[in-house]
């Protein structure tokens, strides 16, 4: 027997994702929603009063909804002979359920299980990704309000900046989230049934058996919608739904890449700088042949997987505009690679940033120290400010300053020693109106601005995020860490 081993496996079912997401996206969940369409279509129909559909077949139809092993087999023999995968898996649901060999599929097109069974298979993909997004945005929001007041360096152009906080930082990240998470809801809410729709959209088979009735084409649309759980169809189909749906799917669920990305992004510099690590485990290896290291490889698996999951929109872009008038099979191949793959990769990433902002360290004297070393020149502004209310003129006062600082900037990057702005201010006649104000001004907090309020408002009790993830209160405190698998 081949060992699986000796066969390729995607790095995403077997090493990133969840078991929930892997379990919703194998042939067995897709070829097995396939019999429950199957089902819900004959059900249907015979409720609109299609005599040949008898009692015996429904319950032999129910009786074998789950795939078993012996019925893919059987259905892989038949692929082979006839090259049509739904055909195959009709004949292979015929075996088991023989009552119901003759009505299985009856008025459709492959697309009836193929198109729906893809629609509900997003669909719980979204919301699987919902509550995991959730709970990431639940663990930023609980760090920043802890780390709300703790001054830090901002980084513009990757340069320093006016001081901000962790905490701050930390809620940038978390609104980023909070869009992608809007998103997520809101494709969701809109996301739309295939329905039974016949081979050009046109409902002509449908048609046919009803005896030219239109209201129970219509009838048969809203049973197939309340039995599997949408607001409606498509108002308009061709042999499939549009195929921009996927598009604007992508683009909701791509959006975690782009915001995983910047988060893993800035972990990874603060983790240079030695300000913030992501968890570390006591056994854990940085790097095989460097002992020392503390590689952040957490956030580099999840910049990784981001950057795979930023290509998918531009695949589903493409498979949309080359769908030539009402159909053509060169969507099929892609779709079967793509949609799974972006849902899988949207799972890895959310499971790391959960396992990631889980367990951030700050290194608040490490910070503090960044700070201070900076912290002359964050003062500058305020020291023109306090020269002009005394009545220089703000461009001297600019320009003495900026003078000064870049005399003690070269101190710093050509001499290595430390930053002695604040000196050259005491030692300059023209600053000598503000020299009594210099000690008091030498305090980090002072330079935050409306950081901590802006996390309070932002974070805190009745703020947005606290709103936002109401719907997911249960499931936050119900679940634990998520664990990378390696």
């Amino acid at each position: 027997m081949a060992s699986p081993y000796d066969t390729y496996q995607t790095p995403l079912t077997g090493r990133y994702c969840s078991p929930e997401m892997c379990g919703l996206f194998s042939q067995r969940t897709r070829h097995s929603t396939w019999r429950k369409l199957w089902l819900g279509l004959a059900e249907s129909e015979k409720e609109l009063g299609i005599k040949t559909i008898t009692d015996e077949a429904l319950e032999q139809m129910k009786a074998h909804l789950t795939v078993t092993d012996e019925d893919f087999e059987t259905a892989r023999i038949e692929e082979k002979r006839r090259r049509h995968d739904v055909m195959a898996h009709v004949h292979a649901f015929g075996v088991v359920a023989p009552a119901a060999a003759g009505v299985i599929h009856y008025g459709a097109t492959s697309c009836f299980v193929t198109d729906n069974a893809e629609l509900i298979l997003m669909r719980d993909a979204l919301d699987l990704l919902s509550k995991k997004l959730a709970k990431v945005i639940s663990n930023l929001s609980a760090f920043a309000l802890k780390w709300k007041a703790e001054p830090t360096l901002a980084y513009t152009h990757l340069q320093a900046a006016q001081l901000i906080t962790v905490g701050k930082r930390a809620a940038q990240w978390a609104q980023d989230l909070m869009l992608d998470l809007h998103s997520i809801e809101q494709v969701r809410k809109e996301l739309h049934f295939r329905g039974a729709q016949g081979t050009t959209g046109t409902q002509a088979s449908f048609l046919e058996i009803f005896q030219g009735d239109s209201a129970k084409c219509d009838k048969l649309n809203e049973l197939l919608c309340e039995k599997f759980g949408f607001p409606g169809c498509y108002d308009v189909s061709t042999q499939t739904y549009t195929r921009k749906v996927d598009l604007i799917v992508a683009n909701a669920v791509c959006g975690i890449g782009s915001s995983a990305q910047k988060i893993a992004g800035d972990i990874r510099h603060l983790a240079h700088w030695k300000e913030i690590e992501e968890p570390w485990e006591s056994s854990q290896i940085g790097s095989s042949a460097m002992a020392y290291k503390r590689n952040p490889m957490r956030s580099e698996r999840i910049y990784s997987l981001s950057r795979e999951l930023l290509s998918k929109p531009a695949t589903f872009a493409n498979t949309h505009a080359d769908q030539w008038c009402e159909r053509t099979l060169d969507d099929s191949a892609v779709r079967r690679i793509d949609i799974p793959e972006m849902m899988l990769l949207a799972d890895a990433i959310c499971m790391g940033l959960d396992n990631v902002t889980s367990g951030l360290v700050v290194y608040k004297q490490r910070i503090s120290a960044r700070v201070q070393e900076e912290l002359p020149f964050m003062i500058t502004e305020s020291i023109i400010m306090k020269l002009c209310a005394q009545g220089v003129s703000r461009q001297e006062a600019h320009e003495q300053i900026r003078v000064l600082s870049n005399e003690a900037g070269s101190v710093v990057k050509n001499e290595g020693k430390p930053n002695d702005l604040v000196s050259r201010i005491r030692n300059n006649e023209f600053f000598k109106p503000i020299w009594g104000d210099l000690d008091g001004m030498l305090k980090a907090e002072l330079y935050t601005g409306r950081s901590a309020e802006i996390v309070d408002k932002y974070c805190g009790p009745g703020g947005p995020i606290e709103k936002a993830l109401a719907p997911y209160t249960s499931y936050i405190k119900s679940v634990s860490t998520a664990e990378l698998n390696v």
